[in-house]
């Protein structure tokens, strides 16, 4: 339940902060988010991470609709399994289906956030999907140790 609450609750907030942006901002209006160099730029991508392939959104987004799929089929085989997986595999599956959307309707995706290392423009889906990483990462570490510590103690039971 909880990877579809977190797929659900990304799509959904990422979804609304791209329609904002849409709404609010010009394409390649700028606002600065106080001293922390933070920004906030309306930037229209019809390719992928730093704009390169311009003009194949769509392709990307079945590329996107493949991952989702591998994800859930791994689900249901039980390979993704545990409270960092479940929500780390959320947040990557929320994140993919964000930006298919935008590839999908808009045939390009509405990235605004500029970080002060100045790598990118980003969106909340492309967040959400590094974050998932991260987590699910913690999540394989957490079960390779599991699997350690359980032969570790199978190993220290007396032979019968």
């Amino acid at each position: 339940m909880l990877f579809y609450f977190v797929a659900l609750l990304v799509t959904l907030v990422d979804q609304g902060t791209k329609i904002a942006v849409r709404m609010y901002m010009e394409v390649g209006e700028v606002m600065r988010l106080g001293d922390s160099g933070m920004q906030l730029q309306h930037y229209e991508n019809s390719g992928m991470a730093g704009s390169m392939f311009q003009g194949n959104a769509r392709l990307f987004g079945i590329i996107a609709v493949l991952f989702i799929a591998g994800m859930l089929y791994y689900r249901r085989k039980g390979e993704i399994r545990g409270f960092w997986m479940q929500a780390g595999a959320g947040f990557m599956v929320g994140g993919a289906l964000g930006n298919a959307i935008d590839r999908f309707v808009y045939a390009r995706v509405t990235d605004f956030l500029v970080f002060p290392s100045g790598r990118g423009i980003l969106n909340l889906a492309d967040v959400a999907i590094n974050i998932g990483v991260v987590l699910l990462i913690i999540g394989m570490l957490i079960r390779v140790y599991q699997g350690y510590r359980e032969k570790r103690m199978r190993n220290a039971l007396p032979k019968a």
